[in-house]
């Protein structure tokens, strides 16, 4: 498996994928779960694994918790704890922002989270930005739309959907964006 961890980095396996473990990526995975329903949980878990891997594959060098941060919490916006009167994107990227600066990251990368937030589903924009926001973005398309879907194996697939089940993902989704603008439609 081709990867880009660096030497000496502490990884652990997930759902069959080899990620980078550090306190903060822990701390994003227990906030994202903390405040989003299963189906957004396992949603944010499969796009960073996807991101993580199509890093992997493409032997793109990337920033693991930036990755990591942004992708976990890039629908953060869509929960009742974060919703307010702009666009959810927005309103995640506000939050995911907060929370980076919490975990002490730096301006730039605490710039390129919120970026990956905000644009998580401007995917014209986002995948021209800096390797972590596409990466984020391709690995959150991957499970959204299938893009990409070519680049990894059938294997990997299967043990990341096992582990991180779609849960009607696409009804759910549609559910709490429909609820938005009914609630909130300048948004």
């Amino acid at each position: 498996m081709e990867t880009l961890i660096k030497r000496g980095a502490t990884t652990r396996v997930l759902a069959g994928i080899t990620v980078v473990d550090s306190p903060r990526i822990t701390r994003a995975l227990d906030y994202a779960r903390k405040y989003s329903e299963p189906v957004l949980f396992n949603h944010a878990v499969r796009s960073w694994l996807f991101a993580v891997r199509l890093g992997q594959v493409q032997s793109i060098a990337h920033d693991p918790e930036v990755v990591a941060v942004g992708t976990l919490l890039h629908d953060i916006g869509l929960t009742d704890h974060f919703q307010g009167h702009r666009r959810f994107e927005v309103e995640g990227a506000d939050a995911a922002r907060v929370f980076a600066r919490e975990q002490g990251l730096d301006d730039r990368r605490v710039q390129l989270v919120w970026d990956t937030v905000a644009l998580n589903s401007t995917l014209s924009i986002a995948l021209y930005k800096e390797p972590e926001v596409a990466l984020s973005t391709g690995g959150i398309a991957v499970d959204w739309a299938g893009l990409q879907y070519d680049q990894i194996s059938k294997d990997e697939m299967q043990g990341i959907l096992d582990a991180f089940p779609r849960l009607d993902m696409k009804r759910a989704f549609t559910d709490t964006v429909c609820g938005i603008v009914k609630a909130r439609p300048d948004t």
